[in-house]
């Protein structure tokens, strides 16, 4: 069996390759469809579906964890996001592809679930904020790098997928030496067996978590899914557009660590403001120079080395506000956040440009992040709510 160091990277090597799978999926998918001549509006509905097996899983995984342990439930959520890469090639469906996207959906979040929340029980609370870092900074790395799978394609549809299914699979092979480990039993029956007195509870008393991963859902969705198309709107080329797009996951990748070890150092919730604060001068930068190829490339790698390490973040202020009984719902309450402001960025920001075209999409993003700011500086610090809790 492998040392505890050697399983938190196992555990990191997991999460990279899910980000992989992530990342390649939306814009591969989108590519095919509108090759094979489907709609822009159906193409991205297709897209939700990541997002609803997401949704559709998270209030069902604590008691599995809780009965089972972290190694089964890992391997479950990983054999699910392979076995549907690898069928995407032999059946070109849509009803049949949306299915699988949502059965990924499922795996990934079984697979965070797992992985998430094993790294956030173990780790110690000097170094918290730096070891959920190298979760948020590996898991971009590997959504950053999985768009380049769509280059395959002239090859052949099943090569990226296929491909794409060997590397997960064999990474998920790796646990196969990771000693199980299930969560101590007064840390999962705490609170009784009713999980939906859990979530309220984990609500109540961390609410404010699960803003910057909603926010950032949100955001990673938004700049995807709606800036390629503002973007040719207000007169830029599609090439141009692909690569700014890529600076803010790129940027985030040089914060996620600083920010994670700030963060144990000064406290989260004043590295929170300030990168929230960030990312609100560099959007109304965008939209004020929005029409600078340049600028739009300096302000979203600006954007993502402030509110890029957002996810991240938010996990270790949900560790740091919850008793660790509670931490299972918190986790998966992280990822129900996420999801929900990845459904919600291309909804609303789509809406918004139909009803205030000649305004800058940015401004979209601007207000939720004062939201989020205005929220963090309203709650009280995680020392004041221990106290009272106990």
């Amino acid at each position: 069996m492998v040392s505890t160091k050697s399983r938190f990277w196992i555990l990191i090597g997991l999460v990279t390759i899910s980000g992989f799978s992530q990342g390649m999926l939306l814009p591969l998918i989108a590519v095919i469809l509108e090759q094979n001549g489907i709609s822009s509006s159906i193409n991205g509905l297709h897209a939700t579906g990541l997002y609803i097996g997401i949704l559709l899983s998270s209030p069902f995984m604590e008691k599995p964890l809780q009965k089972i342990g972290y190694k089964p439930v890992i391997m479950i959520g990983g054999a699910l996001v392979i076995v549907s890469l690898a069928l995407f090639p032999f059946w070109q469906a849509l009803w049949f592809w949306f299915i699988l996207r949502i059965t990924i959906g499922i795996g990934d979040q079984i697979l965070h679930f797992g992985t998430q929340t094993w790294i956030t029980a173990t780790a110690e609370k000097h170094n918290r904020g730096r070891s959920i870092a190298y979760y948020g900074l590996f898991f971009s790395v590997g959504f950053t790098l999985g768009p380049l799978m769509t280059n395959l394609l002239p090859f052949g549809v099943y090569v990226p997928f296929l491909i794409s299914a060997f590397l997960s699979m064999f990474v998920w092979l790796f646990m196969i030496w990771v000693r199980n480990e299930i969560p101590e039993k007064e840390h999962t029956t705490a609170y009784g067996t009713s999980s939906i007195k859990r979530f309220v509870k984990a609500i109540r008393l961390a609410w404010v978590a699960f803003l910057p991963p909603l926010a950032y859902g949100f955001l990673e969705a938004t700049l995807h899914g709606i800036f390629p198309v503002y973007g040719m709107r207000i007169g830029h080329d599609v090439n141009l557009i692909s690569l700014i797009i890529p600076s803010f996951a790129a940027a985030s990748l040089f914060s996620q660590i600083p920010l994670g070890a700030l963060s144990d150092k000064v406290g989260r919730k004043k590295v929170i403001l300030t990168v929230v604060l960030g990312g609100i001068v560099a959007f109304i930068s965008a939209a004020l120079f929005e029409n600078s190829v340049i600028a739009l490339f300096t302000t979203f790698a600006l954007g993502g080395l402030f509110v890029g390490s957002l996810f991240s973040l938010g996990i270790s202020f949900m560790t740091d506000l919850l008793p660790q009984e509670l931490l299972p719902a918190g986790n998966i309450l992280c990822g129900m956040a996420f999801s929900i402001g990845s459904i919600l960025g291309p909804f609303l920001s789509g809406f918004f440009l139909d009803l205030w075209p000649n305004l800058s999409f940015f401004y979209v993003i601007v207000t939720l992040l004062i939201v989020v700011f205005a929220a963090t500086a309203y709650k009280k610090d995680p020392e004041i709510v221990s106290s009272q809790v106990s």
